[in-house]
């Protein structure tokens, strides 16, 4: 008799400084098995959920990118980035200390709802077969096209000593670090973004997620109990 075809998927708590594909090498070498993918990118210096399809799942990945996703993090005011997030030096842009909570609510309603959006030069997004954030790192301009997104919920968590933290809840595609760029245009003073954790995707929670480590030894240990 022929077993069902292989198929799971797995919530991780994406570390620090890994890229999704890290985690994807991660649990295929743990899983011995190729068909492996993650359903929707975290940028390396972003936290929290990470939707992994294996086997057979591999064909809800689409389904799993499709759903709304929600984050929490910082902007910093007063100063930006090129990438609008610390992956490239801190630039210093205008005084901030002027700003106050009411202007910076005041702001956010206007990047509230169904805007247009244009993505971060230093993205995955492909540009003519190319990823732009090559490009971009090469020192060549690329014409970004706008598109809509649609930003459900913008809530102002904090706002002190030029920290403004957020909840956001967004569509697929929606970058949170081009938000971080127009939010300090609007204001005048730039901005970046400083922390960004995913988490919700879909009905899918952070807190039901694992941390990779304890993920990887519950798969090898699996593995080993299926070998005895």
């Amino acid at each position: 008799m022929q077993s069902e075809p292989y198929g799971e998927f797995f919530l991780v708590n994406k570390p620090l400084e890994w890229t999704s594909f890290d985690v994807v090498k991660k649990i295929r070498n743990a899983l011995k098995i190729k068909k492996v993918g993650h359903a929707g990118t975290l940028d390396p210096l972003a936290t929290g959920l990470l939707i992994i399809c294996a086997g057979r799942m591999t064909k809800q990945i689409d389904n799993f990118m499709g759903q709304e996703k929600e984050y929490t993090g910082t902007f910093k005011i007063g100063e930006t980035t090129e990438s609008f997030d610390l992956e490239q030096p801190i630039q210093f842009v205008a005084d901030a200390s002027h700003i106050t909570k009411n202007q910076v609510e005041e702001s956010i309603q206007k990047l509230t709802g169904e805007i247009q959006q244009i993505p971060p030069m230093h993205s995955a997004i492909k540009v003519d077969g190319k990823r732009v954030y090559e490009s971009a790192r090469a020192g060549k301009s690329v014409i970004m096209e706008p598109r809509t997104v649609y930003v459900r919920e913008f809530e102002l968590t904090h706002f002190k000593d030029n920290e403004i933290g957020f909840r956001i809840s967004c569509s697929k595609g929606t970058y949170i670090r081009s938000l971080a760029r127009d939010l300090g245009e609007i204001l005048g003073v730039g901005a970046y973004m400083s922390s960004l954790c995913r988490t919700r995707i879909g009905e899918h929670l952070l807190s039901d997620a694992k941390e990779l480590t304890s993920l990887i030894e519950e798969i090898k240990a699996r593995k080993t109990d299926e070998n005895l």
